[in-house]
């Protein structure tokens, strides 16, 4: 019986890497990324910066719809990491879910590169580039703008991961005033949207180490070469560890100021609700 749960356990591990992979894969990257060499490669004329916010967030929405039922809807290493510091999943969980993250964010880069392969050759006349007038390396992953430091781009992917972290709680904290379930992922896809409205100018906010750095190494393999790691002082380790810092930060404002002040003893509306419905 304890070799037939092990396989089980190690089954239903598998069937969370490759859900994961699924929901990165054909819905949050693929959307995002494509929607971005449309606007870089069609130069304004085929979409703009609010194009690109509405991709992500559709991309969240259904990557969470499509992957919330088994996986718990881990699209972000930030938010995976996070919740085993706070002991709520195991460093074995943290692992799967990194690895189907990581995997389906890489081929995600990989797919929306053959998709627009002769567009890009054709815009940069087989110069790939990280900066210039026909760069491109930033349809794949996240770079800070010129007039922005090294500190100042940190502290606005930490800033703005502390306001993912901050909505999802809101959305989901069941002790509070959660969302009723179904329209969570919807929420959630907004909740993106509105931070790449409002907090996208610096660095074009990666939130998310999953989002960020597969497709830089698929950039570097693929053409772009080490530069997408040196550029702008080496910035490729700011949406690495910017996010887990601000998905922690975050977490700890949410507790200080709204959950340590909830009543446990008080039943929430949903419980509420659902007593009457069983009452009925």
């Amino acid at each position: 019986f304890a070799e037939k749960n092990s396989k089980e356990a190690q089954s239903t591990l598998a069937t969370r890497i490759l859900l994961t992979l699924l929901s990165l894969f054909l819905f949050t990257q693929v959307f995002g990324l494509s929607s971005v060499a449309q606007v870089v490669l069609g130069k304004g004329s085929n979409g703009q910066y609010l194009s690109i916010n509405l991709a992500f967030g559709i991309g969240v929405t259904l990557g969470i719809y499509a992957a919330g039922g088994v996986s718990g809807a881990h699209l972000n290493a930030a938010i995976t990491i996070t919740q085993c510091i706070l002991g709520n999943i195991t460093w074995t969980t943290v692992a799967a879910y990194i690895i189907g993250q990581f995997l389906g964010s890489f081929m995600a880069a990989a797919t929306v590169f053959a998709l627009y392969y002769d567009a890009i050759y054709d815009y940069t006349n087989g110069n790939l580039t990280v900066s210039g007038p026909t760069a491109t390396a930033m349809i794949f992953s996240t770079y800070p703008a010129p007039n922005v430091s090294l500190q100042g781009a940190f502290f606005t992917e930490f800033m703005a991961t502390v306001m993912l972290i901050l909505g999802i709680l809101v959305i989901h904290d069941e002790k509070n005033n959660a969302a009723t379930k179904g329209i969570q992922p919807m929420l959630t896809g907004m909740l993106v949207l509105g931070i790449g409205l409002g907090m996208g100018l610096n660095t074009g906010y990666a939130i998310n180490p999953s989002r960020d750095l597969p497709p830089r190494i698929f950039s570097a393999i693929a053409g772009w070469g080490t530069e997408v790691f040196t550029a702008d002082h080496s910035w490729w380790w700011v949406p690495v560890a910017a996010p887990i810092l601000g998905c922690l930060a975050g977490v700890f404002i949410y507790k200080l100021c709204i959950d340590f002040h909830n009543d446990p003893s008080h039943e929430t509306e949903h419980e509420k609700e659902q007593a009457g419905s069983e009452t009925s």
